[in-house]
């Protein structure tokens, strides 16, 4: 694409001062930006041509980053160019080259839709940068600004080289049927090999029955969606399966998206729970050091795990449970009413902390707002704590823990909580993490754990811990991992996406 002023056109500063006028005023940045450089153009002077280059060369693959390109459109603005032919021509090609830049800028770095008008209980923090700081630092280096903008994690890549080849990608017919096994043949067995071989899972091959490639293809495949590995095509593998190309690369673009609301320092060494896949990670420069299973909230509207970042300062070994009041007016106070020894094993406690007589209680005089009492189950291997809590103060009252619920973490989708995360392995979990401070992090950990009392343990090096939800991740070295929408958050940002203009097979340019 080639981008130049005519000649009559070479200044736009004495077009500017009128044009900015009309724009004046509401705190508009790019009015100020004007005023404070006295109507110098950025775009259209002498000097500018390698900057505006850059700029449309930039914007023309917007769509590879799965933006809305009608934002920052570089097909108009280059016949927008190409037209100028007066100062007031060219002031009005600057105004438009520089909001268009600033949407793009924004869009790159922090996302082109903001999480929380998408879904209340994604409550993350999104980085932002002033305009005036934006517009300065890419003026100074204008390739090195565009080259930093977006995320720089390396998966980031991997994910927009998927979203090329998905756009391009046919995997041919669904497989029909209910159930495939082992050892049939037949014409489904013939659409499950074809459709493998379309996807990359299984090699060119003439086989007409179920045999041992095609069964390790199906494993390989249900390992990369999240399904029970055991080669055997049933429901989940062939709705996975005959998911097409167009909504996986919707996943896909839902997780770039997400990746620049968090295009943001993490932390060299952080805790990373990933809420779709019901792990929970500790990242260390980049490697995963541990990892274990994790149970979240349930699919139910106020216990669904929220998303956001905070600071893991300390773990609790033998917490008491302060049950939420939410569970402790809907749940038990119910059953205290018909029976005042109901839920035994938690304690009724006053405002004071003093453990209440249940004999001294008239329950059925109070209702849900006027129940005057909290509730606590001290410290036990019956506590629904377990016997470790690790703890990042948040307003949502999120936080990891052990349960003495071992049964849940055999299911593939492990969504039974009130929303806080629960996890298989929490003393590996705990020694991991005290294994930055003590020289025998089990020994001190068991140490505290058989006293039996309720013991704070601070982090000499407090953690970053990030509550995610990415059902499209790209390994290095392997192919993209796919896992349901459980909550159905992905759907409503891939909505907002697409009511903003982001398309799923647009080429620009």
């Amino acid at each position: 694409m080639m981008a130049f002023l005519p000649p009559a056109a070479a200044t736009a500063q004495d077009g500017l001062a009128p044009v900015i006028a009309k724009i004046a005023g509401n705190g508009d940045q790019v009015a100020r930006f004007y005023q404070e450089r006295h109507y110098a153009p950025l775009w259209t002077s002498a000097d500018a041509a390698v900057r505006l280059q850059v700029f449309l060369r930039a914007i023309a693959t917007a769509s590879d980053h799965g933006l809305p390109t009608a934002r920052y459109d570089a097909d108009r603005l280059d016949r927008q160019i190409r037209a100028a032919a007066t100062p007031q021509d060219v002031a009005q090609v600057e105004v438009d080259l520089t909001r268009a830049f600033l949407a793009y800028a924004h869009d790159l770095r922090s996302g082109a839709v903001v999480p929380s008008r998408v879904d209340a209980t994604i409550v993350r923090d999104v980085s932002r940068r002033e305009p005036l700081t934006e517009l300065a630092a890419f003026e100074a280096d204008p390739a090195g600004f565009l080259r930093e903008l977006p995320p720089q994690d390396p998966e980031y890549a991997r994910l927009m080289n998927a979203a090329r080849t998905l756009r391009a990608a046919d995997w041919g017919d669904t497989v029909p049927g209910a159930i495939l096994r082992p050892g049939q043949s037949g014409g489904g067995v013939i659409a499950l090999r074809d459709r493998l071989v379309a996807m990359g899972y299984l090699g060119r091959s003439a086989a007409a029955g179920y045999d041992e490639p095609l069964r390790n293809a199906v494993v390989r495949f249900q390992t990369d969606h999240g399904l029970s590995a055991d080669g055997v095509a049933g429901e989940a593998t062939l709705a996975a399966l005959n998911a097409g190309p167009d909504a996986r690369l919707r996943s896909v673009l839902v997780a770039l998206e997400r990746h620049r609301w968090m295009n943001a320092d993490r932390g060299a060494r952080h805790i990373w729970v990933n809420l779709a896949d019901f792990t929970t990670q500790i990242i260390d420069h980049g490697e995963v050091v541990f990892e274990t299973r994790s149970v979240i909230g349930k699919e139910v509207p106020d216990q669904r795990t929220p998303e956001f970042s905070d600071i893991m300062d300390h773990m609790v070994i033998n917490p008491s449970w302060f049950v939420p009041r939410s569970i402790v007016t809907q749940e038990y106070l119910p059953q205290l009413q018909r029976n005042r020894n109901a839920v035994s094993h938690i304690q009724v406690v006053d405002a004071k902390g003093r453990v209440v007589d249940r004999g001294a209680v008239n329950f059925g005089a109070y209702t849900a707002r006027s129940f005057p009492f909290s509730m606590r189950q001290p410290p036990s291997d019956r506590n629904a704590l377990g016997l470790v809590k690790f703890m990042f103060p948040n307003k949502w009252n999120i936080y990891l823990h052990d349960t003495p619920s071992k049964s849940l973490f055999e299911r593939t989708e492990r969504a039974f909580s009130h929303g806080c995360v629960r996890l298989a392995d929490p003393f590996d979990f705990a020694f991991a993490l005290l294994s930055a401070q003590e020289a025998n992090p089990e020994a001190a950990f068991r140490k505290i754990l058989a006293t039996g009392k309720e013991t704070r343990v601070n982090l000499a090096a407090p953690l970053p811990v990030h509550l995610v939800y990415f059902t499209a991740v790209a390994p290095a070295g392997g192919r993209v991992n796919y896992r349901p929408d459980i909550y159905g958050r992905d759907a409503a940002i891939w909505d907002a996406l697409d009511a903003a203009g982001v398309a799923l097979n647009e080429v620009q340019g």
